[in-house]
């Protein structure tokens, strides 16, 4: 056939308005389905921060792990959390404490002092909730909110907070100086608090130095996850968490006995 419309000039241009024809009426179809072809692809992308979210938490394959069902997790000390997903509504970030809400709240389990996560990253603690909505402080605030973080590759913990200056950057404190650093070394959630299980990555070191009035390394961590774009979110529940505040309240017992 190819052969025969290279020869035959007639028979080309009547391919040339077949094909033009096809062209017109596709397009049609194509302008109808754009929004569909939009909504799949955004959809094979949740499914994929998904997948990789329960990979950094667990190293597993997140259809093995439901995200609603409770998950024992071996890696964070035997913690078991549940995570609800949910989506922002409104978002702030160039503020001295930056707020967002989302669309989960007390008739889906959500309480107040509850880590969210984001698909590649933290995000903030609850800090009050509706019926159906909760309001939520993000990790960019420089006041009333500090997150417990680790070095991957030695362990050592420190606290990190939010400067102010950039929305992509937060910093590590309380890391000696002698432990050894490294441009692109991770830094991730060190499990040691109800909030976050341990090994959810939070950043990469972008550069660092001593503070001189602590002595102890001032860490600069670029986040990993882009908190001016971030729309998906997963609510943490740690199902253990009122047995372990119970416990650590009567050591303050025995402090105030002594």
């Amino acid at each position: 056939m190819a052969l025969i419309f290279s020869r035959n000039s007639m028979q080309k241009s009547w391919l040339a308005a077949q094909v033009a024809a096809f062209n017109s009426s596709v397009s049609g179809v194509v302008d109808e389905g754009a929004s569909y072809l939009q909504l799949k692809q955004t959809n094979e992308k949740l499914v994929a921060q998904n997948k990789d979210l329960m990979k950094q938490v667990y190293g597993k394959d997140a259809s093995k792990i439901p995200i609603f069902r409770k998950v024992h997790d071996t890696v964070g000390g035997g913690q078991i959390f549940t995570f609800v997903s949910g989506e922002i509504v409104y978002n702030s970030i160039n503020r001295k404490d930056n707020y967002f809400t989302i669309n989960r709240g007390k008739r889906d389990g959500v309480t107040t002092k509850m880590g969210v996560m984001a698909p590649n990253g933290i995000a903030g603690i609850v800090i009050n909730t509706t019926d159906s909505y909760s309001l939520v402080q993000s990790v960019l605030s420089m006041s009333k909110i500090k997150i417990n973080a680790a070095l991957k590759n030695t362990g050592y913990f420190g606290t990190l907070t939010w400067s102010g200056e950039n929305s992509r950057i937060m910093h590590l404190n309380e890391i000696p100086k002698y432990v050894p650093l490294k441009i692109g070394d991770t830094v991730q959630t060190d499990g040691k608090s109800s909030l976050f299980p341990q090994g959810k990555t939070i950043g990469t070191i972008a550069g660092y130095k001593v503070d001189s009035k602590t002595g102890y390394w001032d860490i600069s961590v670029e986040l990993t996850e882009k908190m001016g774009t971030l729309s998906t979110i997963y609510v943490v529940k740690n199902l253990k968490k009122a047995e372990v505040q119970k416990i650590q309240d009567t050591l303050q017992a025995t402090i105030d006995r002594e």
